[in-house]
């Protein structure tokens, strides 16, 4: 968890002010480090064989997602009337931003509307699983995966469950 923290407190430094969308970079996978697919920036990304299987990542993302966003932003990442589509937001949204936004959470205010995205900073059960939700989210951005329950997974990498284990704690 403390690496975690770390990491987010570094990318809030980095990433200050409001949040400015990029162009979408290419999510293509270049890379595997014990089970998890990277991008040619270094960033985690999907992996989808032809056969529709996904990595552990996607699939663990798409358990994660159901657990603690759809309730806001839609079953598929559609959207909702009070949140915004995540699907559409992945395609230029930058890692550091995601990282941030679910850490440290966001306020909108306008004359309009007023839109509250809480921190999930603190919550284990998404910050421990921000890079499962980042990739299956950035999976469904890219049309890599369809809305429902990813039918085949590669196993659950050793690392994963180290990792896993490391920031949840034992009992």
């Amino acid at each position: 968890m403390r690496k975690i923290w770390l990491i987010v407190a570094t990318l809030v430094l980095v990433v200050p002010g409001r949040i400015a969308f990029a162009e979408a970079t290419d999510p293509t996978a270049v890379k595997s480090e014990d089970g998890k697919y990277l991008d040619k920036e270094g960033n985690p990304t999907f992996k989808v064989a032809d056969d529709g299987k996904v990595d552990w990542y996607t699939y663990s993302g798409y358990r994660r997602y159901h657990s603690e966003c759809h309730v806001c932003h839609g079953p598929d990442g559609m959207g909702s009337t009070y949140a915004p589509a995540l699907q559409q937001s992945l395609k230029t949204m930058s890692y550091a931003q995601f990282l941030e936004v679910v850490a440290s959470g966001r306020k909108n205010v306008n004359t309009a509307q007023e839109s509250v995205m809480p921190a999930f900073g603190d919550n284990p059960n998404v910050a421990c699983y921000m890079d499962d939700l980042y990739v299956y989210l950035r999976a469904r951005a890219f049309d890599a995966v369809g809305r429902v329950r990813p039918a085949k997974r590669e196993d659950k990498p050793d690392a994963y469950t180290q990792a896993e284990t490391a920031c949840m704690g034992t009992k």
